[in-house]
């Protein structure tokens, strides 16, 4: 499907869906924080509230299956609408979390395209529909290498060339495809040697290389931060964040282009939740063309609707082309990006907590 091609830009047709009877309700939605959630504040939510009159409550969310599946056996859930990662999403649906995705709830495009033809076709889940997509990189702190300077994944886990100490998020997930990235392993090869005991045995032998120089992080917020203060000289995270820190506020931060890792980010709804239908004129809403342009303008994370690629210009703050800095831009350069396999993680999802709670127990 060509992203570029033209649309006529309106988002008249989203106004139909908002209904005047759920003035005074209230819906819980999932963020992840920081400029992400400063980006959909301005983008959407808060527009949504005042058309609407539909209060939305934002709860902070780190990602991970646990806090739904808590909430889900107490009955008593916390979350209406979930922005997950889409493995997060495949296995919520697995486990039946969710409801299942009716793509009517979606609208049309500006000239009357049938949102399944706007959408990106992979952007349809069972119990979800892909609404961004961005990338999870490695990032490197400039004052701390003021000669040479780290260029490739494998260079994240040499710590003789490039000696500190690395930020890596708490979960196996990401260290996984770098590892493998590392070894001079094709991307299209690398989950089928994730599958097996030798890769895995791989990894650990990477991640004991680097075991005494990892600090760990949970939130999004942190790892631009930990490079700021001097904590870590490279980091892992989620190429908006690093944007934000740089762009719009200088920091001396470069992302490394090689081994990026490319995901969905999935609006779903908890299958216990109260306010269902509530939820589904929210997520009519916040996918509508415009809605899902405005956001990219904020912060470089690909819309799936190829109606809103046209409306992604320049940036608000500092005038850059918010197109160079989102994920299918920067790897167009890079042979070394991955396409997350995101049902491979719903269905390891147990085997990779148990070798990860191994490999941390092994270093105590």
């Amino acid at each position: 499907m060509n992203l570029y091609r033209k649309f006529v830009l309106t988002i008249a047709l989203c106004v139909p869906a908002l209904a005047v009877s759920d003035e005074g309700q209230t819906l819980t939605v999932t963020s992840w924080g920081g400029a992400y959630e400063r980006a959909q504040l301005a983008a959407f939510i808060e527009p949504f509230r005042k058309e609407t009159g539909i209060e939305v409550k934002l709860r902070r969310y780190n990602g991970g299956i646990e806090p739904l599946q808590i909430r889900n056996q107490e009955n008593n859930p916390e979350f209406d609408v979930v922005d997950f990662v889409e493995s997060d999403a495949h296995f919520a649906c697995n486990e039946k979390i969710l409801i299942e995705f009716d793509s009517s709830m979606l609208a049309p495009a500006a000239d009357g395209t049938a949102a399944e033809d706007d959408f990106l076709e992979d952007a349809f889940l069972d119990c979800g529909i892909a609404h961004l997509e961005y990338a999870t990189v490695v990032a490197y702190s400039e004052r701390a290498f003021l000669e040479e300077k780290p260029t490739s994944i494998a260079d994240f886990f040499d710590i003789e060339r490039f000696p500190g100490k690395r930020a890596l998020q708490r979960q196996p997930r990401a260290v996984l495809e770098w590892a493998m990235l590392s070894y001079g392993i094709p991307p299209q090869q690398i989950y089928e040697l994730l599958s097996s005991e030798r890769g895995l045995d791989l990894v650990t032998r990477r991640m004991n290389q680097i075991r005494d120089h990892i600090v760990w992080w949970e939130s999004g917020a942190e790892p631009p931060k930990l490079l700021q203060d001097g904590t870590v000289v490279m980091a892992s995270g989620f190429n908006g964040r690093f944007f934000e820190a740089t762009v719009n506020h200088n920091a001396a931060i470069s992302v490394i282009q090689d081994g990026q890792l490319l995901e969905f980010g999935v609006w779903g709804i908890l299958s216990d939740s109260p306010n269902q239908e509530v939820a589904k004129k929210f997520i009519r809403y916040v996918t509508g063309t415009q809605k899902m342009a405005d956001v990219s303008n904020l912060i470089p994370y690909t819309p799936t609707r190829s109606s809103s690629m046209k409306r992604i210009g320049l940036h608000e703050k500092s005038n850059v082309s918010m197109l160079t800095y989102m994920p299918r831009s920067t790897t167009s350069s890079s042979k070394n990006f991955v396409r997350i396999a995101s049902e491979w993680y719903s269905r390891t999802e147990k085997v990779r907590e148990r070798w990860f709670n191994e490999w941390l127990n092994d270093g105590q």
